[in-house]
């Protein structure tokens, strides 16, 4: 372009050099094929007898990424624990706390609600009923 200086050799390596690093840096927070979870079960999720969760309990499945707690007037409430921040899938209950493994988010096991960020919308719900004796959640919509 007339009117604008060459850029240097060492501006043209150092761009070369950092354009990968930054990359890296952009993959790392967003989701993707390397390890993000669906949003929400693809199938109905079977999380055990109807007494595997007491009142006022809450219980992980880790393998199906959902969350399950009956309140103590026996009501069941389930969530995806799959991060609304950048898609990690939550394998971590403290409590009723759940903590995501990739940013440090937080969220109320029984409400879904953000505790800590950087997520800033609660967990996704899911319709959660008893069938046969047994605690199913539904994908939902």
């Amino acid at each position: 372009m007339p009117g604008r200086p060459a850029p240097s050799r060492r501006t043209v390596l150092r761009t070369a050099a950092l354009t990968p690093v930054a990359g890296l840096g952009a993959a790392a927070c967003s989701p993707g094929d390397d390890g993000a979870a669906p949003a929400r079960p693809t199938a109905p999720v079977d999380l055990g007898a109807d007494g595997a969760v007491a009142k006022g309990a809450t219980e992980l499945d880790r393998d199906h990424n959902v969350v399950v707690s009956r309140a103590g007037d026996g009501t069941l409430k389930a969530f995806s624990t799959v991060c609304t921040h950048a898609g990690c899938p939550i394998k971590k209950l403290d409590g009723t706390r759940l903590v995501c493994p990739c940013h440090g988010s937080e969220f109320d096991a029984r409400t879904g609600e953000v505790l800590h960020a950087p997520a800033t919308v609660p967990l996704i719900e899911l319709p959660v009923e008893v069938k046969q004796g047994r605690i199913v959640a539904s994908p939902g919509t």
